[in-house]
């Protein structure tokens, strides 16, 4: 009798449900990561909704404080509060605080810590990490070593992402100081504007800490391009940034990860840019009223921040419909793999793409720069499509539902929280209670990917030692 009494007791089932949590946990890194991402999500809910985080010393309302600890771990930019006014300094350095932590990625942040704890990496953490920072992680538990990021550079690749975050957001610091000092900003303020904007734009965050936030700067192109370059390097992604560390002047030793996801970028954004000019060129509300030279840089701006960076000069309220719908479609791409922005990234268009010029060509094999592209990544490649639109799709059917919204601004505002993006229609900003819990819902989905909630939720991966007859459909 005494045996069930011990096993029943409460120390023993406290024990049994930590062991239940640690295998829950570790079975994954995928799992792990939203585990992880969800606690800090609560922790930066407290803190935001603490009367000293609030500009008037009240607690700020629990979905108001909940979406923006959704937006900042998740570097997203959408906000149902004014963050230039409502938060005090206390809030601001919280969220500051936050986003870097959102960016660099909680399983590269702990293993960083592990490594500057025990000066190395074990085998268990070179494949969790390997995990978290490697574009291709698509299912549950260790990774292969044919994937971008091999094994045994994880411990340089931690080292490159610490170093990257800290080197690129300091020089974007120290060169937004005398722009922003130049541009009428006050010294004294202009200490603590030039970090909190180099971090949002590397971030692809989108925040700003002035009232007016960067259209006060339109003007300014000298701070403007300075927004634009963090935010390109931020949504690289950070295998892109190592590969160029190390072969910088050697593009054949480029990776394939590296050459699609440059080229995919910088076509997107020329594109992008030249797409927006011929929409927006008569357009009074926009660049109707700007000369060719200042409308093409506007365009380039505007082309950027669409693809993750969430600074806007314009209201996007303001542009023609067809606009929207292209920012909408650019917001969807988002930026590259395992970086800072969102989005079903350029990688998985690019491979997409690829794959169908294929088909159409009639080639049994889908190559691109002397190399092929297996079958399992086309696949994975699709999945992220199909479930990105399904998430996109029900966020967009149940928040028309709640607001009865015009279904363009919905569509743009969903896709916006869904690719980490930041932009907004002006509907965030009037969201229901039951409308932001969606949408944050929305966020969190998009940031940790949805390749890894699939994985999550099937936690291990099966092999089948049998195959069933071949049978074709009738597609198309």
């Amino acid at each position: 009798m005494s045996s069930i009494v011990s096993a029943s007791s409460p120390a023993e089932r406290l024990k049994s449900a930590g062991a239940w949590f640690k295998r829950l946990i570790t079975s994954s890194p995928s799992r792990f990561a939203i585990i992880i991402f969800a606690l800090l999500i609560l922790v930066f809910t407290v803190l935001l909704s603490l009367p000293i985080a609030s500009a008037n010393r009240t607690v700020t309302p629990l979905a108001d404080a909940l979406f923006t600890a959704v937006s900042t771990i998740c570097v997203t930019g959408l906000s149902t509060v004014d963050m230039a006014t409502h938060w005090s300094p206390f809030g601001h350095v919280v969220v500051f605080v936050g986003v870097n932590i959102g960016a660099l990625g909680v399983l590269t942040l702990a293993s960083l810590m592990g490594m500057l704890i025990s000066k190395r990496l074990g085998l268990r953490a070179k494949l969790m990490a390997a995990g978290d920072t490697n574009p291709l992680r698509a299912h549950g538990g260790p990774v292969n070593e044919s994937q971008t990021v091999r094994l045994g550079e994880v411990g340089q690749l931690l080292t490159t992402v610490a170093l990257s975050t800290l080197i690129i957001e300091g020089v974007l610091a120290v060169l937004l100081y005398p722009a922003l000092v130049a541009a009428g900003v006050d010294a004294v303020t202009a200490l603590w504007e030039a970090p909190y904007f180099a971090a949002m734009a590397f971030t692809n965050t989108g925040f700003a800490p002035n009232a007016g936030g960067v259209a006060v700067f339109a003007d300014d192109y000298l701070v403007l391009t300075l927004l634009m370059a963090g935010v390109f390097l931020g949504s690289v992604g950070f295998p892109v940034i190592y590969s160029l560390a190390k072969h910088v002047w050697h593009v054949k030793r480029w990776s394939l990860h590296t050459k699609l996801t440059l080229v995919t970028t910088i076509l997107l954004f020329v594109l992008g840019a030249a797409v927006f000019l011929i929409l927006e060129y008569n357009n009074p509300r926009t660049f109707g009223s700007m000369d060719a030279a200042d409308t093409t840089f506007q365009a380039f701006f505007l082309s950027a921040m669409t693809r993750s960076g969430g600074f806007s000069v314009i209201d996007i309220a303001d542009l023609n419909g067809s606009s929207q719908l292209v920012a909408t479609m650019l917001m969807f791409v988002g930026g590259g793999s395992a970086s800072t922005a969102g989005g079903i990234k350029v990688t998985t268009l690019a491979v997409l793409a690829i794959a169908v010029w294929s088909e159409a060509k009639g080639r049994q094999a889908v190559e691109v720069f002397g190399r092929r592209i297996p079958s399992d990544v086309q696949r994975v490649a699709l999945s992220v499509v199909a479930w990105g639109a399904t998430i996109v799709a029900l966020s967009t059917i149940v928040i028309s539902q709640i607001t009865k919204a015009d279904l363009s601004h919905v569509l743009f505002d969903v896709v916006s929280a869904f690719a980490t993006v930041g932009l907004s229609s002006g509907l965030t900003a009037e969201l229901p209670d039951s409308g932001a819990y969606v949408l944050a819902a929305t966020i969190f989905m998009g940031r940790v990917g949805t390749v890894t909630l699939a994985a999550a939720v099937a936690a291990t991966s099966r092999s089948q030692l049998y195959s069933l007859p071949v049978e074709r459909p009738i597609v198309g």
